[in-house]
């Protein structure tokens, strides 16, 4: 499956009935963390839940785990491209941005506003360092 370079936010969600139409609601924090705005317009891509990686989908949600134990997967890979916007400075000066489920990507020489392309360099449990490869 191809994703765009343009993906603002993935979740999952329940398509639901409401009378005379469908609604597909989007996670508040998604609005608080700034990838969407209230009343803005996007274009909206579904997938099947129920592919498998047999059929060429796939499906990941918040309470995929690493391991037994309970604990979510880093929403991120050792290779993975992908363009994210600094929210922050770290103590030692480096770019911080948040992706989903808040999950922190530390940005070697980014400043704070720069949406950026990166290509994950380290994975860890609570973070990622991710570098600069398109400003």
């Amino acid at each position: 499956m191809e994703i765009s370079d343009e993906l603002l936010c993935l979740f999952s969600a329940t398509v639901r009935e409401e009378g005379e139409r469908y609604v597909v609601e989007v996670p508040k924090r998604e609005i608080e963390r700034g990838s969407l705005s209230a009343g803005d317009t996007y274009r909206v891509a579904l997938i099947d839940g129920e592919a498998s990686a047999s059929d060429g989908g796939t499906t990941t949600t918040s309470t995929d785990t690493a391991t037994g134990e309970g604990e979510p997967q880093p929403p991120v890979e050792k290779g993975e491209v992908r363009y994210v916007e600094v929210e922050d400075i770290g103590k030692q000066g480096d770019g911080i941005a948040r992706v989903e489920r808040g999950y922190v990507i530390i940005v070697p020489g980014a400043d704070v506003g720069e949406r950026v392309k990166i290509e994950v360099t380290e994975v860890k449990s609570n973070f990622a360092v991710g570098e600069i490869i398109e400003e």
